[in-house]
Formats: C-alpha cells, structure tokens, sequence
C-alpha cells in the first residue's frame, strides 16, 4: 500500500510544484504555459512533449482547478493503486492522459479545419486567414462570417489545453468499472448514486456540452479531453479484464467520494 499511496503522491507533488512556479514564479507564467501547456499543433508554440506536460499544467485563473483534479486522483486513485499497485496504475493514468490529449487534438484539427475550409471556399486569403489567427482581428471580408464562428476559430489555434482532467476521468472509469456499486455524488447533486450509473451520466453531460457547445460546468472546459480519457480508460480495462481481483469490502457500498 506505501508503494502505490506514493504513486499518488508523487503525481499530486509534482502538479502543485509545477502550479506554483506557474502563478508565483516572477516572469514564468508565460514561459511555462507556452512550454508545457497543449497548443494546436501548426502553433508555433507547439510542442510534441507538450502531449505529457499538458497533464501537470492548471490554469492559473483559481486554485479550483487543481483542487478538485487532484482531489479526484486521490479520491478514485487509491482503491486502484491498492489493487494494482504504483506501476501499473502509473502507466494506466498516463497512457488515459496521452490519450486523451491526442483525442482532443484531433477533434479541434478537424473542427479547426473545417472552418478553414469554409473561410477559403469564402475567397478569404491565406494571409488575412493567419491575420485574424495572429492578431485576433480580422479583415473586412471576414465580416460575413458569424462572429461566434470566427472567435472558436481564433479560440481553437491559440488557447492551450491545460490540467489532469483527461487522465483523472480514465481513473474515473476504471474506479467504476471495478467499484460500480460504490457510492458517489456531486457537490451540487448531493445525493449518492453508484459509480455504474454516476460515471456514465457524467461522461454523457460532457458529451453533450463537447457536441452542442452547451457547457454544464461552465466555460473554458476541454470536453473532449474528458471524453478521449475516458474512452482510454474504457479500452485499457476491457484488455486488463479478469486480471485483477476486487477486495470484497469494495463490492458493496465501496467508499463515498
């Protein structure tokens, strides 16, 4: 139990050091966010470990962000690291948070994309389409585009990804398929309910607010980096079924988080 507790710990220690030089380092907001948080990949601030680091970096707007990530590692994480211990909860945790940040890269490629495409078929040029990307302002033609179109557009190629959010809803479903009778509830949905139908509700409110644009828990949210983790997470414990034994004080009630 040491080992694997340790695991957590190191995962937790290593996203506050990185969080603090974030928002009290002098002159390293902007470094660190332009190092290690995810960009569009034509950003020129793009960089391919950025796929990893993206999982350490929290905004830097409220200590929340971080909190309720971390508390979630903790509270879903342990039960999984006491049943499989620090290596393989280690690599489940990263390859759900890889995952998910390739996930979410896709998704805004091809979203990014398709209004590219509309913005050339348009007659919009090449060079006021990297003006508007550049600068935030766009060119009289562009005028005819919605404005909400246009700020997604800008929004997608400039705004990094950022948090453990994609590797903490991989553990999410892992803890609920391997506890799906524990009892969970939301803060402001207090009233207990089991992981087996907790999770899946969860997931689908973000489906809907990654699809229809619709956010639930509010804005600045990478959706489908929650999504692309918990698919992840899904696939990895499809492959590890009946590999691992449950403890039988986990089959009924489990623990409340």
């Amino acid at each position: 139990m040491k080992r694997s507790f340790n695991a957590i710990v190191g995962l937790i220690v290593v996203n506050a050091i990185m969080f603090l030089i974030t928002m009290y380092a002098p002159g390293m907001n902007k470094v660190m966010f332009e190092t290690f948080a995810l960009y569009y990949p034509k950003n020129e601030h793009f960089h391919y470990w950025q796929l990893v680091t993206n999982m350490f970096m929290h905004s830097d707007q409220t200590w929340m962000h971080i909190v309720f990530n971390m508390y979630g590692l903790w509270a879903f994480g342990t039960p999984l690291l006491e049943l499989w211990g620090g290596k393989r909860f280690l690599f489940f945790y990263f390859v759900a948070g890889i995952g998910a940040a390739l996930i979410y890269t896709f998704v805004n490629y091809y979203q990014f994309n398709a209004i590219y495409d509309d913005l050339l078929a348009a007659g919009i040029s090449a060079a006021d389409i990297q003006h508007l990307l550049s600068t935030g302002r766009g060119v009289e033609a562009l005028l005819v585009f919605p404005e909400e179109k246009l700020a997604t557009f800008y929004y997608l190629f400039n705004t990094p990804a950022v948090g453990a959010s994609g590797a903490i809803y991989g553990v999410l479903v892992a803890f609920g398929m391997t506890y799906p009778n524990a009892k969970l509830a939301l803060i402001f949905f207090p009233v207990p309910i089991a992981a087996k139908f907790f999770i899946p509700a969860l997931i689908a409110m973000d489906l809907f607010s990654g699809v229809t644009g619709v956010s639930i828990f509010g804005g600045g949210i990478a959706h489908f980096a929650h999504i692309g983790g918990a698919i992840i997470g899904f696939l990895l414990m499809w492959s590890w079924r009946n590999k691992t034994r449950v403890p039988e004080y986990y089959h009924n009630d489990g623990a409340e988080a």
